[in-house]
């Protein structure tokens, strides 16, 4: 599903380039799950919002389901997203503005699936939370806002996850029943499912464990 070459990413400083990733190769099987482990400032968001395509790297490839990302230019990106990947935030990212329900249908929407509604119910009650339908963010634990934004991410059913640090603003027995969540859901699904993560319980789920330190990558 995923394949890295030699991926390196420099971003230019007024003292000058810095390397914030140097010579990744990563290989992870389409449906297995893979966890990336890191101290923070250690490459591993950057590392994730490449493999999604999100941004580009300085020199090397990006394989996602057997499409040269970096053979792409921003417009086919978007396009490769919206068909494949969904995304989890530790921020959750909901739109304030709309309820729970409107904020799972939206990427539905866009992409043209006229049975939005009837699918980001499905996907709600999947998570548990079919009372709160109408509910907006701002009146929904933090918990409830994770739930919502992994129904968004599964409603598209992409071949494959991305999660940067899912369980990183929750309290230990709410990160305990996120976790449970994305591996029922993954599992059902078959996604691969890619996480970036400081929570030893949530990488020791994985098939696969990837160390960041530095830039650079080792493991599994």
């Amino acid at each position: 599903m995923i394949k890295v070459s030699q991926l390196l990413k420099t971003v230019p400083t007024a003292d000058g380039d810095l390397t914030i990733l140097r010579g990744v190769d990563l290989e992870i099987v389409a449906g297995t799950s893979a966890a990336i482990v890191g101290a923070s400032g250690s490459g591993k968001s950057t590392l994730l919002g490449l493999l999604a395509g999100m941004d580009v790297a300085s020199a090397g490839e990006v394989w996602l389901d057997g499409v040269n990302l970096s053979a792409l230019d921003e417009d086919a990106r978007a396009r490769l997203r919206a068909e494949k990947v969904g995304f989890v935030f530790q921020n959750f990212q909901l739109l304030p503005a709309l309820t729970a329900k409107e904020n799972v249908m939206l990427p539905l929407e866009l992409a043209g699936i006229r049975e939005a509604g009837s699918i980001a119910e499905r996907f709600l009650r999947e998570v548990g939370l079919q009372e709160r339908l109408g509910h907006y963010p701002t009146t929904l634990s933090g918990g409830e806002q994770q739930r919502v934004a992994i129904a968004r991410a599964f409603a598209r059913e992409p071949a494959v996850l991305f999660a940067d640090e899912p369980t990183g603003n929750l309290d230990t027995r709410t990160g305990e029943r996120i976790i449970d969540l994305l591996f029922e859901l993954n599992a059902r699904a078959s996604t691969t499912l890619v996480l970036v993560t400081h929570d030893e319980r949530l990488a020791e789920r994985c098939d696969q464990r990837f160390s960041m330190t530095a830039g650079e990558l080792s493991g599994p």
